[in-house]
Parts: structure tokens; sequence; C-alpha cells
């Protein structure tokens, strides 16, 4: 049996990030805050003339809510994904 079949590997739980980009000021402090660098500022700009954040390695986001946490404007949340 080769080598590589004998390496079991689990599912990783991971999670989704929701950006409300129409409540984001461009403050940052979720790009700033997210452990796993998974954000980053969008090149466009939404209603109120900001550049909202946007998930640059969505598969990265484990979830951990940090960004919406420290948002002072609830403009962003994460969640965990269920293992499957």
């Amino acid at each position: 049996m080769p080598v590589q079949d004998a390496i079991e590997k689990k599912p990783q739980p991971g999670g989704e990030v929701t950006i409300i980009k129409s409540r984001c000021k461009g403050c940052g402090i979720c790009i700033e805050f997210c452990p796993a660098k998974v954000l980053a500022f969008s090149k466009e700009f939404n209603a109120r003339g900001f550049h909202p954040p946007e998930a640059v390695k969505p598969e990265a986001c484990t979830g951990c809510n940090l960004c919406g946490m420290y948002c002072p404007d609830f403009a962003i949340f994460a969640v965990r994904r269920k293992k499957t």
C-alpha cells in the first residue's frame, strides 16, 4: 500500500464570512483582526463611498467571528460550518 493512502485526512471545520457592504464605513478593523488573513479592502466603493472588505481567501476562514466582534457597524460576521 502506498504511503499516501495510509494517511487519513480528516475534514477540517471551516467558516463562512458574510459582509454587509452597505453598512461598512471602511475602517479596516475586521481586516486587521482576522487571524487567518481572509479579508482585504475591496477596490469597489459601497453606496456610502467607502471601500468595504472582501474575502480574498475565503477557504482560510475558520468562523472565529473576530471580524464581527470588533466591527463597530455590525457589517460583517463569520459562522462555523457544520462538520459533514
